[in-house]
């Protein structure tokens, strides 16, 4: 099986992209983020004539979660993380698909540092590691995947000394981030390519693509029993250099 996340950054903006990547690459489950539209302005049906079944969850003009699935049944089984107490950002989905289940989120960018948006990030990296907890211990292959706003390392990102006060890099977040390595999360393409995992997100200007001028704050995290099941992982470069696409490239797995 084929799975993939990617931060569409608009998904009715660039659904051309979209529907030419999944045409493309024929993923089986995909986890979108950024969708920066409403549920009702979701584009369910053009998915579904792509061949894509799709859950959604979805907020005007920010964030936004969704989940597609090809040819396979999905079962919703949480939308939002426990113990939030203000769950108006759209930021996490989970269903059941092919005896998987599959987390997908957009976490918090938490930029300007210090502040209040840094807080919310530390807040909510938290309880998805309290939730991610209760995952690890399920029996089944579990994949927690999606933008992470994470840059793990300091060879995950070009020049890191550029990047020392931004909440991506920021020594809490990466510490959250490890502390889901260390209670056993295995990162996927740091699994499968240990001496320099491929960056996932350029910035528009200065042709950062074209440099390779990136980072990797896309990730795939992945239980011990997915983890037994791992084949291969990568990053999909192809449509990033598309026109009108979005800034991040797709993060995929394979699990046999």
């Amino acid at each position: 099986m084929r799975i993939a996340t990617y931060n569409v950054n608009g998904i009715n903006g660039r659904l051309p992209v979209l529907l030419r990547w999944l045409a493309e690459a024929a993923p089986d489950v995909v986890g979108l983020q950024e969708l920066k539209t409403s549920d009702d302005r979701f584009p369910a049906l053009e998915l579904e004539k792509a061949g894509y079944r799709a859950i959604w969850h979805g907020q005007k003009s920010l964030n936004g979660v969704a989940i597609l699935a090809r040819g396979l049944d999905i079962v919703e089984t949480r939308r939002g993380l426990p113990g939030d107490p203000d769950n108006s950002q759209s930021r996490y989905i989970e269903a059941a698909i092919g005896g998987m289940l599959i987390g997908n989120m957009y976490l918090p960018n938490g930029n300007p540092k210090p502040g209040s948006k840094f807080d919310y990030k530390l807040a909510w990296t938290d309880r998805l590691a309290a939730h991610a907890a209760t995952l690890f211990a399920v029996k089944a292959p579990v994949v927690l995947m999606g933008d992470y706003n994470i840059i793990p390392t300091p060879s995950d990102v070009y020049k890191p000394e550029r990047w020392i006060d931004d909440a991506l890099f920021a020594p809490e977040a990466r510490a959250q981030f490890a502390a889901l390595l260390e209670a056993g999360w295995v990162d996927a393409l740091a699994k499968k390519h240990p001496e320099k995992p491929p960056y996932t997100f350029w910035k528009y200007w200065r042709n950062s693509f074209e440099r390779d001028a990136g980072m990797r704050i896309d990730h795939v995290l992945l239980n011990r029993p997915a983890a037994r099941k791992l084949k291969a992982a990568g990053v999909d470069r192809t449509p990033r250099g598309w026109d009108k696409t979005s800034d991040h490239a797709p993060v995929w797995v394979k699990l046999g």
